[in-house]
Protein backbone atom coordinates (compact mmCIF):
# COMPACT_ATOMS: atom_id res chain seq x y z
CA UNK A 1 0.00 0.00 0.00
CA UNK A 2 2.88 2.34 0.82
CA UNK A 3 4.40 1.85 -2.67
CA UNK A 4 1.06 2.63 -4.31
CA UNK A 5 0.71 5.86 -2.32
CA UNK A 6 4.28 6.94 -3.17
CA UNK A 7 3.69 6.16 -6.87
CA UNK A 8 0.40 8.09 -6.94
CA UNK A 9 1.97 11.06 -5.16
CA UNK A 10 4.85 11.10 -7.63
CA UNK A 11 2.44 11.00 -10.57
CA UNK A 12 0.44 13.93 -9.17
CA UNK A 13 3.61 16.01 -8.83
CA UNK A 14 4.63 15.24 -12.42
CA UNK A 15 1.14 15.98 -13.76
CA UNK A 16 0.99 19.21 -11.73
CA UNK A 17 4.31 20.34 -13.18
CA UNK A 18 2.91 20.03 -16.70
CA UNK A 19 -0.48 21.58 -15.88
CA UNK A 20 0.71 25.17 -16.08
CA UNK A 21 0.31 27.73 -18.84
CA UNK A 22 3.31 29.45 -20.39
CA UNK A 23 3.91 32.91 -21.87
CA UNK A 24 6.93 34.67 -23.33
CA UNK A 25 8.05 37.56 -21.14
CA UNK A 26 8.79 40.15 -23.80
CA UNK A 27 7.62 43.59 -24.82
CA UNK A 28 9.07 43.58 -28.34
CA UNK A 29 8.84 40.83 -30.95
CA UNK A 30 9.75 41.74 -34.51
CA UNK A 31 6.97 40.92 -36.96
CA UNK A 32 4.39 40.06 -34.30
CA UNK A 33 2.98 43.49 -33.64
CA UNK A 34 4.35 43.55 -30.09
CA UNK A 35 6.19 46.83 -29.61
CA UNK A 36 5.47 48.13 -26.10
CA UNK A 37 8.48 50.05 -24.77
CA UNK A 38 8.78 51.31 -21.22
CA UNK A 39 9.26 55.09 -21.05
CA UNK A 40 10.29 57.60 -18.40
CA UNK A 41 7.71 60.20 -17.35
CA UNK A 42 5.54 60.15 -20.51
CA UNK A 43 4.69 57.61 -23.19
CA UNK A 44 6.54 58.55 -26.37
CA UNK A 45 9.33 60.35 -24.52
CA UNK A 46 12.67 59.00 -23.33
CA UNK A 47 12.84 55.23 -22.95
CA UNK A 48 13.96 53.74 -19.63
CA UNK A 49 17.29 51.96 -20.00
CA UNK A 50 19.85 49.91 -18.15
CA UNK A 51 20.19 48.31 -14.76
CA UNK A 52 18.77 51.38 -12.99
CA UNK A 53 15.32 50.06 -14.00
CA UNK A 54 13.75 46.64 -13.54
CA UNK A 55 10.66 45.05 -15.07
CA UNK A 56 8.74 42.02 -13.88
CA UNK A 57 5.93 39.92 -15.29
CA UNK A 58 2.76 39.61 -13.22
CA UNK A 59 0.06 37.09 -14.13
CA UNK A 60 -2.86 35.10 -12.79
CA UNK A 61 -6.31 33.76 -13.64
CA UNK A 62 -7.98 37.13 -12.91
CA UNK A 63 -7.16 40.83 -12.52
CA UNK A 64 -7.29 40.53 -8.74
CA UNK A 65 -4.94 37.53 -8.52
CA UNK A 66 -1.89 38.88 -10.34
CA UNK A 67 1.37 37.64 -8.82
CA UNK A 68 5.02 38.04 -9.76
CA UNK A 69 6.13 35.35 -12.21
CA UNK A 70 9.87 34.71 -12.22
CA UNK A 71 12.61 37.20 -11.46
CA UNK A 72 12.69 40.89 -12.32
CA UNK A 73 14.96 41.79 -15.23
CA UNK A 74 16.87 44.96 -16.20
CA UNK A 75 15.95 47.00 -19.23
CA UNK A 76 18.12 47.01 -22.33
CA UNK A 77 20.25 49.95 -23.45
CA UNK A 78 21.09 51.77 -26.67
CA UNK A 79 18.78 51.17 -29.62
CA UNK A 80 16.96 48.50 -27.57
CA UNK A 81 16.26 50.83 -24.62
CA UNK A 82 12.79 50.44 -23.14
CA UNK A 83 12.66 46.70 -23.74
CA UNK A 84 13.16 43.88 -21.26
CA UNK A 85 16.26 41.72 -21.22
CA UNK A 86 15.12 38.13 -20.98
CA UNK A 87 17.25 35.07 -21.26
CA UNK A 88 14.44 33.01 -19.77
CA UNK A 89 11.59 34.49 -21.83
CA UNK A 90 9.16 31.57 -21.44
CA UNK A 91 7.56 31.97 -18.03
CA UNK A 92 5.31 29.41 -16.37
CA UNK A 93 2.12 30.64 -14.70
CA UNK A 94 1.44 28.07 -12.01
CA UNK A 95 -2.13 29.22 -11.39
CA UNK A 96 -3.31 29.00 -15.02
CA UNK A 97 -3.79 25.78 -16.99
CA UNK A 98 -2.18 25.35 -20.42
CA UNK A 99 -4.37 26.79 -23.15
CA UNK A 100 -6.45 28.78 -20.64
CA UNK A 101 -6.80 32.55 -20.49
CA UNK A 102 -4.38 34.39 -18.20
CA UNK A 103 -4.42 38.02 -17.13
CA UNK A 104 -0.93 39.47 -17.68
CA UNK A 105 0.77 42.75 -16.83
CA UNK A 106 4.33 44.09 -16.87
CA UNK A 107 5.37 46.30 -13.96
CA UNK A 108 8.56 48.39 -13.93
CA UNK A 109 10.33 50.60 -11.43
CA UNK A 110 13.50 52.52 -10.68
CA UNK A 111 15.86 50.44 -8.56
CA UNK A 112 16.67 53.56 -6.50
CA UNK A 113 12.99 53.61 -5.42
CA UNK A 114 13.00 50.04 -4.04
CA UNK A 115 14.22 46.49 -4.54
CA UNK A 116 10.78 45.32 -5.69
CA UNK A 117 7.84 46.94 -7.44
CA UNK A 118 5.80 46.77 -4.25
CA UNK A 119 8.57 48.44 -2.21
CA UNK A 120 9.02 51.19 -4.80
CA UNK A 121 5.26 51.84 -4.94
CA UNK A 122 5.00 51.91 -1.12
CA UNK A 123 7.82 54.48 -1.04
CA UNK A 124 5.99 56.63 -3.63
CA UNK A 125 8.95 56.03 -5.93
CA UNK A 126 9.22 55.81 -9.69
CA UNK A 127 6.91 53.00 -10.86
CA UNK A 128 4.78 52.12 -13.86
CA UNK A 129 2.63 49.30 -15.15
CA UNK A 130 1.12 48.19 -18.41
CA UNK A 131 -2.58 47.69 -18.91
CA UNK A 132 -3.72 44.20 -17.94
CA UNK A 133 -4.20 42.06 -21.04
CA UNK A 134 -5.73 38.63 -21.56
CA UNK A 135 -3.52 35.99 -23.18
CA UNK A 136 -4.31 32.38 -24.05
CA UNK A 137 -1.38 30.50 -22.53
CA UNK A 138 0.78 27.97 -24.30
CA UNK A 139 1.72 24.53 -23.09
CA UNK A 140 -1.49 22.74 -24.13
CA UNK A 141 -1.56 19.64 -26.29
CA UNK A 142 0.83 16.81 -26.95
CA UNK A 143 3.54 17.81 -27.56
CA UNK A 144 2.95 20.98 -25.52
CA UNK A 145 2.30 24.13 -27.58
CA UNK A 146 4.69 27.06 -27.69
CA UNK A 147 4.50 29.76 -25.01
CA UNK A 148 2.14 32.61 -25.91
CA UNK A 149 3.41 36.06 -26.86
CA UNK A 150 1.94 39.09 -25.11
CA UNK A 151 -0.23 40.20 -28.05
CA UNK A 152 -2.07 43.41 -27.19
CA UNK A 153 0.57 44.76 -24.81
CA UNK A 154 1.03 48.53 -25.04
CA UNK A 155 3.83 50.79 -23.89
CA UNK A 156 3.66 52.62 -20.57
CA UNK A 157 5.66 55.11 -18.53
CA UNK A 158 7.50 54.95 -15.23
CA UNK A 159 6.36 58.02 -13.32
CA UNK A 160 6.68 59.57 -9.87
CA UNK A 161 4.32 59.34 -6.97
CA UNK A 162 0.64 59.74 -7.67
CA UNK A 163 -0.46 63.25 -6.70
CA UNK A 164 -4.02 63.53 -5.38
CA UNK A 165 -6.46 65.56 -7.45
CA UNK A 166 -7.31 69.04 -6.15
CA UNK A 167 -10.88 67.94 -5.37
CA UNK A 168 -9.53 65.25 -3.03
CA UNK A 169 -7.33 67.81 -1.28
CA UNK A 170 -10.27 70.21 -0.95
CA UNK A 171 -12.44 67.47 0.52
CA UNK A 172 -9.70 66.63 3.03
CA UNK A 173 -9.35 70.30 4.02
CA UNK A 174 -13.14 70.59 4.43
CA UNK A 175 -13.17 67.51 6.64
CA UNK A 176 -10.38 68.98 8.79
CA UNK A 177 -12.30 72.26 9.13
CA UNK A 178 -15.48 70.43 10.21
CA UNK A 179 -13.44 68.49 12.76
CA UNK A 180 -11.98 71.73 14.21
CA UNK A 181 -15.40 73.41 14.35
CA UNK A 182 -16.99 70.45 16.14
CA UNK A 183 -14.14 70.39 18.60
CA UNK A 184 -14.76 74.03 19.60
CA UNK A 185 -18.39 73.36 20.57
Amino acid sequence: MKKVMVTLSSMLVVIGAYAQGTVNFNNHVTGSGIDAPIYLATVGGTKAAGTDYLAQLYAGPSDSTLAAIGAAVPLRTGAAAGYVTTTDAPRTIGTVAPGADAKVQIRAWAVASGATYEAAAAANGLVGQSAIITVKTGGAGSPPGLPADLIGLTGFAITGAVVPEPSILALGALGGLVFLLRRRK
